[in-house]
This record gives structure tokens, C-alpha cells and sequence, in this order.
């Protein structure tokens, strides 16, 4: 039974990390789960028929939870909040790693794009829609994770589905070549370029968390944002950009004598031009990616 459960560990993982944007919350909400489930009396898991229902179950209502009161805390946090960023690393065949981020598979449902859709939703809304449309969970299970009906929580998840933005994302090729050409245009500092490859309404939302220097507010229109890259390539001699995966989707990484300092996701409009970049900066949303994109030793 023991080994059962223990096997059931990167599945709760995939669930808390998407329910939660937050690896460090993900992996408290499954420790926890797993702590109540050896706090049972043996007989009482014995009677469990299916000890990873249970734990999916238990774990989506400790994220509940985490959501409720993590509105408030990122009310308070310094400018905005994105999801923690993920190495290409994650979800390696095989991998024997314990870090969280090594555990989690990059699909669709983990690219910043996603994620940040799923924060504007009720955290009931997220949980019946992660729950049931992510990972197909019925919504008899879900029912037991919202404590509502079925009926209700297929409602919460149709009301969540309308949220997310529906038309085909770009290919990932295309993707790769503009954030290359965007990665050029930087280094070269040239703004006509990257006001080319940058939708005019385009976005930029950047995260420090009041530890590392960041835009407070969104930079809007690709004019504005395009000015604002190349004044910070003016003020950081020796950055270092690289392309890498970032959740799955190109990106880009900056660091300094090899430390990463910054992780940059973006997601194309239709015609293939840059239309929302995230940029996150606070270090402590970057530990995974300690000698670039590698899991940070324990």
C-alpha cells in the first residue's frame, strides 16, 4: 500500500502545480496530502479502495484552500504576480530527481499563456475546470473535491471553459523563429526591429516581487515596450540571453556570469508577431533554474 501511494506522487504533483501556478505551494499541498493519508489509522486505509482518488481528492481541496487565501497575499504582493516558470528539464523521461519541477509534464495545459488564463478564474472555477478538462476527472470526483453537485461543478467548469481563449495558439516553429529574431533584435538594440516583430497592442507583465528590479505595471503597446528592452540592454553590459523552453514554449533566459536572472515566455497573435511577453524576475520563482534550467541542488 505504502508504495502505492508514494507511486502516485507525480500525478498529485501535475495537479497542484496547475491548480496553484506555484511549484513551492504544489509540492507543500501534496506533502500535506500525503501527511493525512499516514495519519490514517491502518484499518481506515485499508478500507480505501482507491488510495489515489483519495489523495487527488484531498490535494484538491488543500489547493482550494491555498487559493482562497492567496488572494488576499497577492493583493499584497509587490506589482504582479505570474506563475513560476519551468525548465525544459521538466518531465524528463524517466527521471529520478525529487525536485517538484522535475516531475511535471509540459503539455498545453503548463504554458505561461495557460496559466495565466487559468489565474483570472474563481478558484471553484479552476479546480472543476483543471480537475475535469486537464485531467479528465469525472465530475462525480469533482464533486467531492468543490463539495457541490456534479451539476453545479459542470457548470463552473463551462463557465471556466469560456474564460480561456479559444482559436488555434501559433506553431511552436513559428514561435521559436520570432523569439530568436526577437533575442537579435535585443542584443542589437535596435527598437525598429523589435517594434516589427511586436504587435502594436502587445503586453508586457513583468514579476520581481519587490526583489529584483521589474516593471510594477504592464508595458502596453509594442512602441513602448520595444523602447523599454532596449534601454534595459543599454543598462545590463554582460547580460547573457539564451533561447530555451520555458513551460514547454520558447523562451528566453537572461543571465549574468551564469546566474539566471530572468525568464521571458511569450505568446504570438495570430499573425505571428509577439503579443503578450511575462517576464519574471523575482529570484525566488528562479531557484529551479540554477545553472540554467538544471534543478537547483538540495
Amino acid at each position: 500500500m505504502g508504495d502505492g501511494v508514494v507511486g502516485e506522487r507525480r500525478q498529485l504533483i501535475n495537479v497542484a502545480y496547475r491548480l496553484l501556478g506555484s511549484l513551492a505551494e504544489a509540492e507543500d499541498a501534496v506533502q500535506e496530502a500525503y501527511a493525512r493519508w499516514y495519519a490514517l489509522p491502518p484499518s481506515r486505509r485499508h478500507e480505501i479502495a482507491s488510495p489515489g482518488a483519495w489523495l487527488t481528492t484531498v490535494t484538491g481541496r488543500i489547493c482550494l484552500d491555498v487559493l482562497g487565501s492567496s488572494r488576499a497575499r497577492r493583493e499584497r504582493y509587490v506589482g504582479a504576480w505570474l506563475p513560476d516558470p519551468l525548465p525544459g528539464r521538466a518531465g524528463r523521461p524517466h527521471g529520478t530527481s525529487g525536485d517538484p519541477a522535475d516531475q511535471l509534464v509540459l503539455d498545453e495545459s503548463v504554458t505561461m499563456a495557460f496559466l495565466v488564463v487559468l489565474e483570472t478564474m474563481t478558484p471553484a472555477e479552476r479546480v472543476a475546470f483543471v480537475l475535469h478538462d486537464v485531467f479528465r476527472y469525472p465530475f462525480a470526483e469533482v464533486a467531492g473535491v468543490l463539495d457541490r453537485t456534479p451539476a453545479a461543478c459542470k457548470q463552473l467548469a463551462a463557465s471556466a471553459r469560456r474564460r480561456v481563449r479559444t482559436g488555434a495558439p501559433a506553431p511552436a516553429g513559428g514561435q521559436a523563429e520570432t523569439v530568436r529574431r526577437v533575442k537579435e533584435a535585443w542584443e542589437a538594440k535596435d527598437i525598429a526591429a523589435l517594434v516589427d516583430l511586436l504587435d502594436p497592442a502587445a503586453v508586457m507583465t513583468a514579476d520581481g516581487g519587490g526583489l529584483a528590479g521589474a516593471a510594477l505595471r504592464p508595458v502596453e503597446g509594442g512602441p513602448h515596450i520595444a523602447r523599454y528592452m532596449a534601454g534595459i540592454a543599454v543598462k545590463a553590459p554582460g547580460l547573457e540571453l539564451l533561447e530555451r523552453p520555458v513551460n514547454g514554449t520558447p523562451g528566453l533566459v537572461a543571465r549574468r556570469a551564469g546566474t539566471v536572472l530572468t525568464v521571458a515566455a511569450f505568446d504570438l497573435a495570430a499573425d505571428g508577431r509577439v503579443a503578450r511577453i511575462w517576464v519574471i524576475r523575482n529570484p525566488e520563482k528562479l531557484r529551479v533554474w540554477a545553472g540554467d534550467g538544471a534543478p537547483s541542488p538540495r
